[in-house]
């Protein structure tokens, strides 16, 4: 048994704004879409989006808001990690448009990354790395095993 991907599936109040500032803001592209669920790529990347829009929570009685799954309360409380070659690139590129989260300018973190973090229009969280060189070790040691297309390590 292996553990092959994982993909971020995060919770959007409005999907037409949230897919748009993935798309235009990001350089994602639309894989599949419906009402509801949305699909974004990026080379290897995958991010998934679903709407939590549900206002039905602000009425109920009762002790337990969360009946849907999808209350509105939702949105805004994920975040990622999306690993990345040339991340000081897609931080001048994003940089200016204002999205970068006010705690997430790009910096070398002792854990071995680089790395910057921007919100989304629902201020989820989504955080670009890269490992580097730390100390002692070289960037190759810090990284995570790759997995190849075909599903095996390399």
């Amino acid at each position: 048994m292996k553990l092959l991907q994982a993909i971020p599936a995060l919770p959007v109040r409005d999907q037409e704004r949230s897919t748009a500032f993935y798309r235009d803001q990001l350089g994602f592209t639309v894989a599949f879409q419906n009402e509801g669920f949305t699909k974004l790529k990026r080379d290897a990347v995958e991010v998934h989006l679903w709407v939590a829009n549900d206002e039905g929570w602000r009425k109920r009685d009762g002790t337990c808001p969360v009946v849907s799954g999808a209350e509105s309360f939702i949105a805004g409380t994920h975040s990622c990690r999306i690993g990345m070659t040339g991340v000081d690139e897609l931080y001048r590129a994003v940089q200016p448009l204002g999205i970068v989260h006010p705690n997430g300018q790009i910096e070398n973190m002792p854990w071995g990354t680089r790395e910057f973090g921007v919100s989304d229009p629902d201020n989820n969280l989504v955080t670009f790395f890269e490992h580097v060189q730390t100390e002692g070790r070289p960037a190759a040691q810090n990284a995570e095993p790759a997995v190849a297309a075909d599903g095996g390590g390399t």
